[in-house]
């Protein structure tokens, strides 16, 4: 299944809103989420959003760090954590309130494809989609990076996906 976003742009959704929610619907299905599966999730939300409506869901950059695409802030927030899970108090009926109707089901789409993935599933897929493959073009693949993944690039490789399952 692919993700599909709403027409209308969300406003003012932050990365952090994202982050936000993944972690609050974590808390409410008991699925724990590691720091490196929440950039997963949340780098997945917003390569697909691009996709369906050519426009970021929230304005940050990704780089293609060793274990995929992360927002390094993001990282810097949760990295006491390490490999653990995040603790979190985000309460989904809460964090719902910040989306529209078509954001929040675009989000509950994105949900139900990667949270069921582990943390490492997730790193795999990344590293063999080519928006990570070509920021980390001529690097050694254990090289730190902090080479922007291109959002031109993630439109257009997850956009592909899209036409070629409605041919």
């Amino acid at each position: 299944m692919t993700p599909v976003a709403g027409t209308k742009q969300q406003e003012k959704v932050t990365y952090q809103d994202v982050a936000d929610y993944f972690l609050a619907l974590g808390n409410e299905t008991g699925e724990p989420i590691s720091n490196l599966k929440l950039q997963k999730l949340v780098y997945y939300a917003q390569a697909w959003h691009l996709a369906n409506t050519s426009e970021p869901l929230f304005n940050a950059n990704f780089q293609a760090w060793v274990h995929g695409p992360v927002i390094p802030e993001l990282y810097h927030k949760l990295k006491t954590y390490g490999s653990a899970p995040i603790q979190s108090n985000a309460v989904l009926n809460e964090v719902k309130n910040r989306f529209d109707s078509n954001t929040l089901t675009f989000l509950e789409q994105v949900a139900d494809v990667y949270m069921p993935r582990s943390a490492y599933e997730l790193e795999l897929m990344t590293h063999m989609e080519d928006p990570w493959i070509l920021a980390r073009v001529g690097l050694e693949p254990n090289q730190g990076s902090e080479n922007t993944i291109s959002e031109e690039i993630m439109a257009r490789f997850y956009g592909a996906k899209i036409h070629s399952r409605t041919k």
